[in-house]
């Protein structure tokens, strides 16, 4: 099969939404880092929403089909989490880490009314956010979501060996030349522009290494969050893939169960939906986030 080929049976067997992909910049985090954020504004003094992406891609790759039509109700700012993408390079990948990141971007920006919104592990990380950062959050949507990853002997031996083997490696994790050549790499990827939507985001899932996503999965294997999600107290919609293969729909609905008062958004679609099955999950997000939106603004009011 010629080159030319396997590029068309790619675009024929990942179809990829027709949008406008927005512009970003590199922001500087005081004592942490530099990361990558978009900032799409809305209407005037809509609610912003802070979304956080999936393991392995980044801010744009996993939200960039929903991004115009959530901007025509909400501010829509996404970021590069820690060793994804343009994210904050580091020592060691944590969950913990990450949640401090989001909480110091909503602070350097001057953020109000945030209303967190995680994928996958970026729901982990907005969990996370709230428990250790309440103060500067309004209210949560998880996407894909669940409270912990080791429910079954498979799952336990996969997140035991994944952390057995990074723990054995993590001096190289530190190594200043690794690091440096993961983010090189990185950049020499946006050196040539990508010919159309499929080569752009080829580019963009490149920018994060095997060894990024090795070790955040190693991180999303400790994760834990059953004790405390009962206390939750901001406004809470989860949207539920209801084809996952990865985190099963019981699983996601469990977790909105024992987040006092969540709503329930169900979409026919797999764990990658938010990309390949935009058309469905897009109009359910949306729904979601007004839904939150709505519950924060009564709670304002309800305090005030």
């Amino acid at each position: 099969m010629s080159k030319a080929m396997r590029r068309s049976f790619v675009r024929k067997l990942f179809p990829l939404p027709s949008v406008e992909i927005p512009e970003g910049y590199v922001l500087e985090l005081p004592g942490r880092g530099s990361t990558y954020v978009t900032d799409t504004a809305g209407p005037d003094d809509a609610p912003t929403l802070l979304l956080l992406h999936d393991v392995g891609c980044t801010g744009l790759l996993t939200w960039f089909p929903a991004i115009p039509e959530l901007s025509r109700h909400f501010r829509v700012v996404t970021l590069d989490l820690r060793w994804h993408g343009h994210g904050i390079q580091s020592d060691e990948f944590s969950l913990y880490d990450c949640a401090d990141d989001v909480a110091a971007l909503i602070r350097r920006l001057q953020l109000a009314d945030v209303i967190v919104v995680g994928y996958s592990m970026g729901s982990i990380v907005a969990q996370r956010t709230w428990r250790q950062h309440p103060e500067v959050v309004a209210g949560l949507v998880l996407c894909a979501t669940t409270d912990r990853f080791r429910t079954n002997p498979s799952e336990m031996a996969f997140f035991q060996g994944m952390g057995v083997s990074m723990a054995a490696v993590r001096g190289l994790a530190r190594s200043r030349t690794a690091r440096s050549a993961a983010l090189s790499a990185a950049r020499a990827l946006e050196l040539d522009q990508p010919g159309d939507l499929h080569d752009w985001a080829l580019k963009e899932f490149r920018k994060t290494s095997p060894w990024a996503v090795a070790q955040a999965m190693a991180a999303l294997g400790r994760h834990h969050s059953t004790p405390w999600l009962q206390r939750i107290d901001v406004p809470t919609s989860v949207v539920v893939t209801c084809q996952d293969k990865v985190i099963s729909p019981e699983r996601q609905r469990a977790i909105a169960l024992r987040i006092p008062d969540a709503s329930i958004h169900e979409v026919d679609g797999g764990h990658a939906s938010c990309v390949l099955a935009s058309a469905a999950f897009v109009p359910v997000l949306v729904e979601a986030c007004l839904a939150t939106a709505a519950a924060t603004r009564l709670r304002r009011q309800q305090l005030s």
